[in-house]
């Protein structure tokens, strides 16, 4: 994508990025963009026939666009970055929270800002909704938007010393019992000590971002979207006292999948951000910590978390 430095739009000093961000930020800390690409789920928007509005409606504008569907890939991802142009300023996501998270995922290292427009159901992490869609493109191309970093979180997993996977989620990484399982007891240490033992249905490693996702369903508390924290929320604890936990972003939490009374073949599945899930048996570990990428939301300037918290939830 070029060169890996670039601005720290959020410190105001030299930091990693990529050099898109010298592209459009200028001194009043605002953005310029006229280089897009859409990324479009094609169960939500048949045909890409409101991507093709949309792009018209850019070119129109005096802007470029690149079209292209949001489809998974061998290796497990589910947008073709390759295929992305490297002045490419702004993503469009069309599509709901899941397509907005794999686009996540996918661009976070490529240090490319997203703006979500909601196809789908709940929407949370989408800047506007579809009948929005216009006004939004014209505030985009006004230069009336800003853009908020997200912390993500990355997970290793290692069975018997061997590293099964690694990967990014903007929203949680979650470790749950297997659909017939009993209950599972997971053992959850922060900075190598102990925090506590949960018997239940599992774990919740969440983001800011992620908090008013499964963190919030299994009681987590919710924080503010650009905070740089880690949430622990317990899954259904067989527990009186089982509560969750928020630590420091630079925290590093390890997920041990401990034998139960009845121990079985498969045990507890791993998901980040909802995707595949990662079979687990007892003695796997999980390590998680902040990745090093962080992914970059485009917010229109008057719409605020609190309006969403009061719309959505």
């Amino acid at each position: 994508m070029g060169s890996d430095e670039g601005m720290d739009s959020r410190r105001g000093r030299r930091g990693p990025g990529t050099i898109i961000e010298k592209i459009y930020h200028n001194r009043k800390g605002t953005v310029r963009m006229d280089r897009f690409c859409i990324i479009a789920n094609r169960e939500k928007d048949e045909g890409l026939a409101f991507a093709g509005e949309l792009a018209d409606y850019i070119t129109a504008g005096n802007g470029s666009c690149t079209v292209m569907a949001d489809a998974c890939r061998e290796d497990g991802s589910f947008t073709d970055t390759i295929r992305i142009p490297e002045d490419t300023q702004c993503a469009i996501v069309l599509g709901g929270d899941g397509t907005i998270l794999r686009a996540a995922a996918s661009l976070a290292g490529k240090g490319v800002p997203m703006f979500g427009i909601n196809l789908g159901t709940l929407g949370f992490l989408a800047g506007t909704e579809r009948q929005g869609a216009f006004a939004a493109v014209d505030r985009l191309l006004a230069d009336d938007v800003r853009i908020e970093e997200r912390m993500m979180l990355a997970a290793e997993i290692y069975s018997a010393g061997r590293k099964l996977y690694e990967g990014a989620a903007l929203n949680d990484i979650v470790v749950t019992r297997s659909g017939f399982s009993r209950l599972i007891c997971a053992g959850v240490y922060v900075n190598g000590e102990l925090l506590g033992e949960y018997r239940g249905d599992g774990v919740v490693a969440s983001t800011p971002t992620g908090s008013t996702g499964y963190n919030l369903s299994a009681g987590g508390p919710i924080v503010m979207p650009t905070a740089h924290l880690i949430l622990i929320t317990p899954i259904c604890p067989h527990s009186l006292s089982a509560k969750g936990i928020v630590i420091s972003a630079d925290d590093e939490v390890l997920v041990l999948v401990k034998e139960s009374k009845k121990t079985q073949e498969e045990e507890a599945f791993a998901t980040l951000d909802g995707k595949e899930a990662i079979r687990l048996h007892a003695g796997d570990r999980i390590r998680i910590r902040r990745a090093d990428t962080a992914a970059r939301l485009v917010r229109v300037k008057d719409r605020s978390f609190f309006d969403v918290l009061r719309t959505k939830l």
